[in-house]
């Protein structure tokens, strides 16, 4: 898998507000958690109510600030976040676990 291939579609994908290929990326039970939301979604439907919710409902888009390979299944990425949320910029991460070339689990977060 050429995971810095995958982060950047992840990235387009994300700020296209396009959430039938943001779901493309994610397995169908894939599970992302996010502290800073105080929630864990879960599959498909759990995925695209986060996506809608925080990316398309507060105009949020996302710049690559650093990508960390962990293991052929494993990336941390740092991001920028803007949009129309109260800070208007703020940092975030995400740690990915893929499966078959599509994201099995995931951990956001803020910084």
């Amino acid at each position: 898998m050429d995971i810095p291939a995958f982060i950047n579609t992840f990235i387009i994908i994300s700020n296209a507000y396009k959430t039938d290929n943001y779901l493309e990326l994610w397995q169908d039970h894939a599970v992302l958690d996010d502290p800073s939301v105080g929630q864990v979604f879960k599959g498909h439907s759990g995925i695209k109510n986060y996506f809608e919710s925080y990316f398309i409902g507060y105009k949020t888009q996302t710049r690559l600030v650093k990508l960390y390979i962990i293991s052929d299944n494993k990336a941390h990425i740092e991001v920028e976040f803007t949009g129309e949320f109260p800070e208007g910029k703020i940092g975030g991460i995400f740690d990915f676990t893929f499966k078959e070339g599509r994201i099995y689990k995931a951990k956001a977060d803020l910084m």
